[in-house]
Parts: structure tokens; C-alpha cells; sequence
């Protein structure tokens, strides 16, 4: 979600055997590593399981609580890296009812057990922790615990962590590439005259009235990425519909302020229009085994998978404004159409790191395209990707630095999207780019991925040489610039700054006559049956034209 804020510097890029395509330091720390790579301490233990129960208190900004951890062995080894971040501690671990030994190195706490585990054995460990979590002071870009006051003086409280990590309020394995492949189950003990929402079904709930708190238990069944796990408590009022899907009956389930019941049935019917036009495009919803919700947040909006925080103002665009500055993205309510998005785009489909996040973030702000494409026309549809153009920086490469926690360029957002258009123009076939992008997400169901794999992928169902295209606009930040030159019945054309293997064709008008050409960085002549007055580049393609 985090629009056009992770301008995180970063080393350098290689492109398979190439050398780096564009360089950029930036110096990173043991930390960093700890935080961003699958360390050792990390890769034996694979998570099948959290169950996390939670206690929230208010008055004094604090939680604490216990995580059941599931986990096969799948290297031997006996010591296992946790985190959790401070001020957030650990104040016991417990294995087969005997307290384990464990070391603090800032976020990281290192356990030990008796003996190293037997490999392909399944053990569980309950992980004691309290304290007061970092207050997020601009969620979701700072990331926290918000804490806040709805207007009639009700505690209204959400977690967002997806840059800073899970582990800033729970002890978990906080790294992309392992989620808890049979789900969990997050229970929420919250004051009486207040409501726990978090992910999945609701399975249970419990007053307890001489302690004036209560429960509420919610089971996720699929796999969860870990910043996506949350905490949602409110004064709420709660209603619900049906939408009959691809896979069958899906449940809507919505969680708004009690005094904002009435305006959110009216946007909220916004929901079916939207799983209708993303079904379409990008197949079955990834969780109907977990239902479908909108949840109100004191902060703009998150992803968090089956549970989509909602903070828009009950108003379509981007809290009132259009990113594209056409007028186009007034149709619809950005956070409802962006954040469901990320269902199929970051919690089904699920970066092994974070510097390939634009693998997020590139396909979801294309899915406002795709959106409007399938409700409003094409026409609008390129206007409005063409239009987010504008908020597009090249500073620095997309993709970021690997191991380290490093996401890259916010250019992922509005640049990825024009990337990803522009191929839909390559394709040509609409019929064909909808089967590539619904196959995407059946290929890479629920799983974790690389950006590798995601280019293998397109370029395997394209049948096209897309490798010198990938490297321009993940690596590079240079818009490729087609140089075109005319004279009578000819042009000559190529492309300047750019990668030496980029070749694409691309969609031009002569006398407005429509007509393909292959630019590579060889220059290319075209001869027309006619004389050529007038040379126009379609402008879907987001490339520079220069004419002469």
C-alpha cells in the first residue's frame, strides 16, 4: 500500500551476467541482514502454523500475549532465530513444558534448544511476550500500533507493519518467503464495549463480564503473509452480503464505525463490482475459505489479506483527489479497488523479498486500469494508466537491494503499472493478455515468488524476447527514447538510452495509418507504399519519441 514513499536507496543491480546497469550506495548493516535474509538460524525451521492470542489494553498502549508456533524440521539444528522488536519482549518460551534458553541481539532473539531437532520432525513452541509497541505515528507509512479516538471518544486502534515487520508488535519468523502453509487462528481480548476484528472466518467469542473484556477468536485456513496478520478494535457495527463467485459462495463481511453504518452500505456496494471485474481478469478470488472483509481504520488503507483496512472517508478516489489527474479516478474508490487488488497481487501471489516488491505493487496499481477497463471501457482505462505518468520520478531502479530488507523505488507503483500496460500493447491480444494474467495466478497460487520467476513466466506465454524489456524498467531509470527520422516514403528508427538487448515492437501511425515496427539499438529503416507526412507513437507505450 505504501504509495510512492519506499525511495530506499540502495547498492547495485546485476542483470544475470551483465554488469550493474545502474549503481547506487547506500551502506547496509548487520541488522539490515538479520531483518532481510533467510539466515541459517532462519532456513531449518519451516512455520506451519501460528496461533496467536493477544490482550490489547488502551489506557496504557500496551499488549501482551502468547504465539503458538508449528513448525517441521527441515535442515537438524538447534538454534532458532525469533523476532521481535523493541521495545516489544519476550518474556518466555516454552517446549514440551520446559522453559528454553534464549539471547536478545536487538530485534532478533536467539533460542536454544536441548538437543538440534530430528529432521522432518513437527514441533511446537509457545512464545510469551508483552510490552508497548511502537506507536505508528502516520500509519501505513510509518508503521505501528495507531491509537485513537473515534468522535464519540471510543478507542479505535489498528495495527499496519509492512515495512517495519510483523515482529513490531508479535514474536514470529518475520520473513517473506515463510508463511504458515495451514494458516491461523488470531484471538483478540479487547475491552467489553469495543469489537477484535482481525483475518479469516470468526470462529468464537466470549464475554467476560467480571473482567469487563472480551474475546474474539478468528481462524485463517490459508497460508498469511506475516504483515498481513492484524489487529482491528472499534466501536463497530458490522453487516454483510453474499456475492456469487467464480468458485461459488464468497461472504462480504464489513466492520465500520457504528456512525458510519449507513454511508458505508452505500460505498461498499462498490465490493461486488470490483471481485466481478478482478475475477475476471485475474481468476477466483484467492480466499473464499476465508471470506472477503472491509474493516474500518483510523489510517487510509492496508492489504492485510481477508481483512482489507478501510480508512478512504467513505469517498471514491484517493481520499477525494484523482492520482491520474483526468477526472477518471473519481469513478471508484481507490482503497476498495487498490487494497482488494493486493488479495490476488502480495497475499496470494507473495514476494520472496522485498526489493521484488514491485511484483506487489506493479501489478495491483495496474488493476485500477484493468478495473476501469472492464466497467467503464478501454478508452478511460489507458487515459487513466497514462495519466498516473505524472507521478512517476525515476530516481532510482524499481527492484531493490536483495537480503537486506530494501524495497527499491516507488516508482513500482505508477512506472510498473506503465511497464506492465505497455506489455498488454506488445501482446496485442486482449484475449490472450487476460489468459496470461489469470494463468499468473494459477501458476503461482498461494506461493512465494521471485522476480525471476515472474519474467520467466511472461516471457514463456508472450513467446517473446522480453529479457533487454524487463531489464529497462526494473533496472534501469531510463525510459527507453525512440529515435525516429523520416524522409519521403521512409523512417529510420532505434531506440537510445537504453539496455543493449532491448527490442520491442511498437505501435506507430504513418498518415494515421496504423503500423508495427521492431526498434532495437540497431538502426532500423521502414519503407511505406506511400509518402509519409505525419509520424505518431501510440501512446499507450510508455517510451520517449524523438522526431525528426
Amino acid at each position: 500500500m505504501k504509495q510512492i514513499l519506499y525511495f530506499v536507496l540502495f547498492c547495485s543491480f546485476t542483470s544475470f551476467a551483465q554488469k550493474p546497469l545502474f549503481k547506487f550506495t547506500q551502506k547496509f548493516t548487520h541488522k539490515d541482514s538479520l531483518r532481510g535474509s533467510n539466515t541459517p538460524q532462519r532456513a531449518w525451521w519451516d512455520v506451519k502454523h501460528y496461533n496467536l492470542n493477544v490482550a490489547i489494553y488502551p489506557e496504557t498502549k500496551t499488549i501482551q500475549g502468547y504465539n503458538y508456533i508449528r513448525f517441521t524440521v527441515v535442515k537438524e539444528s538447534q538454534k532458532m532465530q525469533l523476532d521481535l522488536q523493541q521495545p516489544m519482549q519476550i518474556t518466555k518460551i516454552l517446549y514440551k513444558n520446559k522453559p528454553l534458553n534464549f539471547t536478545r541481539e536487538g530485534a532478533v532473539f536467539w533460542v536454544d534448544f536441548p538437543i538440534a531437532l530430528p529432521l522432518h520432525t513437527t514441533h511446537t513452541i509457545i512464545v510469551y511476550f508483552k510490552g508497548k509497541p511502537k506507536e505508528a505515528k502516520n500509519a501505513p507509512w510509518d508503521g505501528g500500533i495507531t491509537w485513537k479516538k473515534d468522535v464519540n471518544g471510543n478507542d479505535f486502534i489498528a495495527s499496519a507493519n509492512q515495512g517495519i515487520g510483523a515482529s513490531a508488535w508479535w514474536p514470529n519468523k518475520d520473513f517473506d518467503t515463510d508463511e504458515p502453509d495451514d494458516g491461523a487462528i488470531i484471538l483478540l481480548n479487547v475491552p467489553s464495549n469495543l469489537t477484535g476484528v482481525s483475518n479469516g472466518k470468526l470462529i468464537y467469542e466470549h464475554t467476560y463480564r467480571h473482567k469487563k473484556r472480551k474475546e474474539y477468536a478468528w481462524e485463517v485456513k490459508n497460508p498469511i503473509n506475516n504483515y498481513s496478520m492484524t489487529i482491528n478494535v472499534g466501536n463497530y457495527a458490522h453487516f454483510s452480503e453474499i456475492y456469487k463467485g467464480e468458485k461459488g459462495i464468497l461472504n462480504c463481511e464489513y466492520w465500520v464505525l457504528k456512525k458510519n453504518l449507513e454511508k458505508a452500505k452505500k460505498q461498499f456496494q462498490q465490493v461486488p463490482k470490483m471481485l466481478e471485474a478482478f475475477e475476471y481478469w485475474f481468476g477466483p478470488y484467492p480466499f473464499y475459505e476465508d471470506d472477503y472483509k472491509l474493516v474500518e481504520t483510523p489510517y487510509l488503507g492496508m492489504e492485510h489479506q481477508s481483512c482489507i483496512a478501510y480508512g478512504n472517508h467513505y469517498l471514491n478516489g484517493y481520499l477525494g483527489s484523482d492520482l491520474s489527474g483526468t477526472g477518471i479516478g473519481l469513478l471508484f474508490d481507490f482503497i476498495i479497488v487498490h487494497e482488494s487488488g493486493h488479495e490476488w497481487f502480495a497475499n496470494s501471489i507473495t514476494n520472496k523479498d522485498v526489493a521484488d516488491m514491485w511484483i506487489h505493487e506493479s501489478f495491483t496499481c495496474y488493476s485500477e486500469s484493468l478495473y476501469i477497463d472492464y466497467h467503464f471501457g478501454t478508452e478511460k482505462a489507458n487515459a487513466y494508466v497514462q495519466g498516473i505518468r505524472k507521478n512517476i520520478l525515476n530516481n532510482k531502479p524499481i527492484i531493490g537491494q536483495y537480503k537486506v530488507n530494501n524495497s527499491g523505488s516507488g516508482d513500482m507503483y505508477y512506472k510498473g503499472a506503465n511497464m506492465l500496460h505497455t506489455l498488454r500493447q506488445i501482446v496485442n491480444n486482449d484475449k490472450k493478455w487476460r489468459s496470461i494474467l489469470r494463468n499468473l495466478n494459477t501458476t503461482f497460487y498461494h506461493q512465494t515468488v521471485t522476480t525471476q520467476q515472474i519474467e520467466n513466466y511472461l516471457i514463456s506465454q508472450t513467446q517473446l524476447d522480453l529479457k533487454g524489456f524487463f531489464d529497462q524498467y526494473l533496472r534501469t531509470v531510463n525510459i527507453p527514447i525512440l529515435k525516429i527520422k523520416k524522409r519521403g516514403n521512409k523512417i529510420k528508427f532505434k531506440f537510445k538510452k537504453s539496455v543493449k538487448n532491448l527490442n520491442f515492437p511498437v505501435k506507430i501511425y504513418l498518415n494515421n495509418q496504423e503500423t508495427w515496427i521492431h526498434p532495437s539499438t540497431n538502426r532500423k529503416t521502414y519503407n511505406a507504399p506511400f509518402k509519409i507526412k505525419t509520424v505518431k507513437v501510440d501512446e499507450n507505450f510508455y517510451i520517449k519519441t524523438i522526431k525528426k
